[in-house]
């Protein structure tokens, strides 16, 4: 363990990201010197250099001079300048993750929310319930909240709220007092071998869950029970099965696909709550968020309140607008199963005649491994435009394209088209499009850059 309060300055490589940049802005107000690097000037780069961190755009082995500890993403190769120039000065090389579980040490309440689906929407659901000055949290939220305008939250108090992503086991750096999990799904099959190896990871994460700590688990995901034998701490499960200790029944849904539910907990009702946000899987967010508040607070209208008028984290079926009663949904799905679920929710909206829906597959090993999955997710879908693929992180290897994934789509009955030109989308979209329709960009690369861009034209149209 490195203790930060001996640490004066700290470098960051690749601070230009969400979680590292929101991870420089907490160092700051403990009053760190930052200093950093990435390759391009982005919003985020630029909103933290006019906070005081030093950033360079390169990767040169000059710049962590004087440096007391370096931490890296997972992104940045063993051959970094950098990262050899502090190894060669003997300075401390960390992860992300490693400095994120050392700055979560030092709070009483950490709560980290770990899960396949819905970690950014569940944890702006407990920030929000959470922020206000009796507890005032720091929080890191994988996406911008509107809640708190940014994706990170700066506080006074003793409870830090997280994320806890499991790719490459990043997450097994925390040891928080409360550990969720929301699912496990297959997923980063270009690190994990297969779904059992993710599971042995998602064990270790409830392992590493303080003594005298919670784990709470959705007692309705398969995979998720497969974690109770091997956890012996206190466990509280959420769902909708009736062998949960909270359980959301009599579900309703309105015509905006908005949900309505009692929660019980052994057999006792304990509130009525009805969503802002659509879908069921917003209901296990919302009950896996309200299982959490209760472990520290006992006022159940502040959590109502709170969860009943939360609206999506961005680009969580994300409103973009609506255009000669063309309506324009912004969505991260980038997983079969998180298409599916928004298809769903969408599908229960009954003022929607049809579902557009433009998908950018994200990254080529995701797309290879779970083709046959991505073919029969969009059920709900009247008609799918698909991207090239996002490559994100990854090289073109040639093993899979858009066009293999367009193929096998066909011949689950898809109604499909691909376009390697996003201009031709938006050609499309302006000429197809009709009154009634809900056109969602989905993905987790820039296929959002889209919405604007669709919305403009559709006015013009």
């Amino acid at each position: 363990m490195i203790d930060l309060t001996a640490i004066s300055h700290i470098h960051i490589i690749g601070i230009g990201g969400v979680s590292n940049s929101a991870i420089a802005e907490i160092l700051l107000e403990q009053g760190h010197k930052v200093t950093g690097s990435d390759l391009h000037a982005t919003a985020i780069t630029d909103a933290l250099v006019k906070k005081g961190v030093k950033i360079y755009y390169a990767h040169e082995p000059e710049q962590i001079n004087g440096a007391e500890l370096v931490a890296y993403t997972s992104a940045v190769a063993d051959d970094n300048p950098e990262i050899l120039a502090a190894i060669d000065q003997k300075i401390p090389c960390v992860s992300r993750a490693e400095l994120l579980g050392q700055i979560m040490a030092g709070y009483k309440n950490s709560i980290a929310i770990s899960g396949t689906h819905g970690k950014t929407t569940t944890t702006s659901m407990v920030t929000r319930i959470f922020n206000d000055a009796s507890f005032d949290p720091t929080a890191l939220v994988g996406g911008y909240f509107s809640d708190i305008k940014s994706n990170v939250k700066l506080g006074k108090g003793e409870m830090f709220i997280t994320e806890a992503c499991e790719y490459k086991e990043s997450f097994l750096s925390f040891y928080p007092k409360v550990g969720v999990i929301l699912n496990i799904d297959e997923d980063h099959l270009d690190y994990y071998k297969n779904l059992d190896h993710i599971v042995s990871a998602f064990v270790k994460f409830s392992s590493n869950v303080i003594d005298k700590g919670t784990l709470v688990l959705n007692g309705d995901d398969y995979n998720s029970r497969k974690i109770l034998p091997y956890y012996k701490g206190k466990c509280i499960t959420f769902g909708l099965g009736e062998n949960c200790d909270y359980v959301a029944k009599n579900i309703t849904y309105n015509n905006m696909g908005y949900p309505t539910f009692d929660i019980f907990h052994k057999e006792k009702i304990i509130t009525a709550l009805s969503l802002q946000v659509p879908g069921q899987h917003n209901i296990y967010n919302a009950l896996a968020a309200f299982t959490v508040a209760l472990l520290f607070t006992k006022d159940i209208d502040r959590v109502k309140v709170a969860l009943s008028t939360f609206k999506n984290a961005n680009r969580r079926f994300e409103w973009v607008g609506t255009e000669n009663g063309i309506t324009i949904v912004d969505d991260y799905a980038h997983h079969p199963n998180e298409i599916k679920a928004t298809l769903e929710a969408a599908s229960r909206m009954t003022e929607i005649n049809r579902i557009i829906c433009i998908f950018q597959p994200h990254t080529y090993s995701r797309t290879k491994e779970l083709l046959n999955d991505f073919a029969s997710a969009f059920k709900y879908a009247d008609e799918v435009i698909l991207c090239d693929i996002y490559a994100a992180r990854e090289q073109d290897l040639g093993e899979v394209n858009s066009s293999m994934l367009c193929d096998a789509m066909i011949k689950e009955g898809v109604s499909v088209i691909h376009f390697t030109d996003q201009n031709d989308i938006l050609a499309h979209v302006k000429q197809h499009a009709v009154k009634h329709d809900l056109v969602i960009t989905m993905g987790a690369g820039d296929v959002s850059l889209l919405s604007p861009q669709l919305l403009k034209i559709l006015k013009t149209n």
